[in-house]
Order: structure tokens, then sequence, then C-alpha cells
């Protein structure tokens, strides 16, 4: 239902329009006490790159910062990954993860990028506080803030927004009557904008996520995700459609798709009760880290990788290359 008023499919939106009204005033006020100086912000030492969006969730943010922490390592330079942390609940903050993190410690997105990208990444809700942990635990050259476009209490040095290259900003109008965060006219301030999926506009870096080989939870074992047979496709993502559609692409036979919400804590049962013996559960990579710990033999899970047209991806790679060789 919310996706369908979002979308400006429903009339219900004008419901919640003083919410929305009242949302963006307060979003309004916050801005303007940082750029009035009411409220400090901290400067990092190093540069810090902020990955965010305008919209609320399952736009491809996460992989995004893994495709930069990657590419800036293969360039030699030390980087470190700062987030909120939505969904874990640690019992101090901030949190420098370690191989024995949890995500009900750390959350999931956190979890994902450390196994995926081996960068030190620390969680806090003050973001500054996470970076002044990495930094007084290692020497690093540049800090990625996955989301935070609208925590003005850190600053920053260069800002990436990842759009939904579909979905674009539905309604237009501000939670809970739409999907925003901020208005389309703050785009007018970032260094970059990237559109995942659809059409990328003018200004905009297309981007697409490709698919790897399905991993096994338990084995490690790799396979194309079409030789998997009678599968039980789940997703506790921001958008789960957009990870059923990569699997209709991929010609997986599909018997059944399960939607989970975003940050979803997972049971073994609960899981378990979805496949029996000859079916096979087929998982995103962001929900596997959360069930490696009671995964079953049939339980796998899909990587995707996001994947940027080349000329643009060097150009946005200097940009950034440019703040750390002043």
């Amino acid at each position: 239902m919310i996706e369908r008023i979002w979308s400006g499919g429903s009339l219900l939106y004008l419901a919640l329009l003083p919410l929305s009204w009242l949302y963006g005033l307060f979003s309004w006020l916050i801005r303007l006490s940082y750029r009035c100086g009411l409220r400090k912000s901290w400067r990092s030492p190093v540069p810090v790159v902020v990955v965010g969006n305008l919209t609320a969730g399952g736009n491809g943010k996460t992989p995004m910062v893994i495709w930069l922490v990657e590419h800036l390592q293969q360039r030699g330079y030390r980087v470190g990954v700062v987030s909120r942390g939505y969904g874990g609940k640690s019992a101090v903050y901030p949190l420098v993860l370690g191989q024995n993190t949890s995500t009900r410690v750390a959350g999931d997105e956190p979890v994902l990028i450390y196994q995926r990208t081996g960068a030190p990444v620390a969680i806090a809700p003050k973001r500054a506080e996470a970076v002044q942990a990495l930094l007084q635990q290692q020497p690093l050259d540049v800090i990625i803030t996955d989301d935070g476009l609208q925590h003005y209490a850190l600053q920053r040095d260069f800002e990436l927004v990842v759009i939904d290259g579909v979905r674009r900003f539905g309604n237009g109008w501000w939670l809970p009557a739409g999907p925003m965060r901020e208005r389309a006219a703050r785009l007018g301030s970032v260094d970059a904008r990237v559109a995942n999926g659809g059409v990328a506009q003018a200004g905009e870096i297309a981007m697409r996520l490709q698919a790897r080989d399905a991993v096994n939870l338990l084995s490690g074992e790799r396979r194309p995700a079409a030789e998997l047979s009678r599968v039980v496709a789940m997703a506790g993502i921001g958008h789960p459609p957009r990870f059923f559609a990569t699997l209709e692409k991929l010609n997986v036979e599909v018997v059944q798709e399960v939607a989970f919400a975003d940050h979803q804590e997972y049971q073994q049962e609960q899981l378990a009760a979805l496949v029996n013996a000859d079916k096979t559960l087929l998982m995103t990579e962001k929900d596997a880290v959360k069930c490696r710990a009671f995964a079953q033999p049939n339980w796998w899970y899909l990587p995707v990788d996001a994947v940027l047209p080349s000329a643009q991806a060097e150009q946005l790679l200097q940009d950034i290359e440019s703040l750390l060789t002043k």
C-alpha cells in the first residue's frame, strides 16, 4: 500500500500531507541551524565522502559504497567506512567492527560492507564519533559514509546521491505522504548523482547491478543461479521487487517469492519453514549475513556488484581522488 501511495497511484497521500509538511519544516530548520552556526558540525582531518539518497530505502546505496571502497583500495588508498548501523543494537558506541561482530549488534549493511571489502568499519548514531574511532586505530586517507546525506553534524567534502532510476522520486512529497527525505531540488548542491537502473537523466551516472554466481551459505560453493532448482526467493531489503526481477532476468526457476521488511531479523525456524528438501532458498547477500550462523545446506545467496560506465566511473574516481591529493 505504501508503495502505491508514494508512487502516486493513490490519493491517500492527501491525508498524510500535514505530517509531510511538518517533516519538511523540521528538516529545513535542522539544516538552517547548521548553516547559521546554531548547531556545530565536526570536520574530519581526512576527506569525507557521503553516499546517500533523497528517498527512503532500496536505492542501491550499499552496492555503490562497496564499489567506491574497492576501487579506491585498488588505487592504493586506505579507506574507512562509517554508518549509523541501522537495525543494530550495540551496548556501546562508537563500535569498530571485528571478525565476530554480529548483524544483531552492528546492523546488516555495515557487516556486509566489512565482509565484502575488508575495510575498517565503525558505527555510531553520531557519525563523527565513528570517524574518530577509526582514526584512533589506524591512519586512513578517506572516509566513506554509508548514508548520512541528511546528517549535517558531520561535515563532508563530497556528496554522492544514489537515485532509483525506475521509481525516481515517486509523488515528490516528504515522508510520510511520499518517499522524500529532502526535495529533489537538493540534487543541485551535490557533487555526483548515480541512477541505479532505468534511464539515467542528464548529469547522472548510469549504474546497474550485476549478479555473480549464487553462493551456498554453508559450503561456499558457487553456481550459476539458473542451475538452482525450485527456488523460493526471499528478500528483506528496501525494495524486494528489484531482487525478484533480477532472478527473472537470470531465468531462475522461482516457485515462490517472499518479501520481508528491510533490516528484518530472522530465526532459523522462520526460514526453514519456507523450503523442504526438494526446494532451494535463495536470498540477497544482505540477508545472508544475518543467516550464516544457522544456515541449512539448501540455502544460497546472490551477490551483486555495482557496474558503472568506464569513462564516467573514471571521472568520478578522479574527482574524489583530487580531494585526497591536496
